[in-house]
């Protein structure tokens, strides 16, 4: 299976458990590797025939961007399911990083791995 990714996609979102957290957008940084088969695309040279990843990061940008999670977890999971569901992909790894949440510690979150339900 090949993969198709995007690194270091930065979505500012409400996030979080406290009240400052409720008022106030934070950065979330989310990194996904997408399973994909990209020799149909390949062969033709067109996005037709593969995943567009800039698709992908637009329709995150929308979702992540209105949403208001108190759990990374909860992101993570519904964030997986729209890519799973809208874009077919067979399989994917996602990191959800909410950097700065623990103090003394740059990088912080979750990684889950999620495929098609047979």
């Amino acid at each position: 299976m090949d993969i198709i990714y995007l690194s270091d996609l930065r979505i500012d979102t409400i996030i979080g458990i406290y009240d400052w957290e409720r008022r106030v957008k934070q950065t979330v940084i989310i990194d996904i590797e997408m399973g994909a088969d990209i020799r149909a695309a390949a062969n033709s040279d067109n996005i037709e025939d593969t995943l567009n990843y800039k698709n992908v990061a637009k329709r995150l940008f929308a979702y992540i961007g209105e949403s208001e999670f108190e759990l990374v977890e909860t992101l993570a999971e519904k964030v997986a399911e729209l890519i799973l569901t809208e874009f077919k992909v067979p399989w994917l790894r996602l990191k959800v990083n909410k950097q700065g949440a623990v103090r003394g510690v740059r990088d912080v979150g979750v990684i889950i791995e999620r495929g098609q339900k047979s």
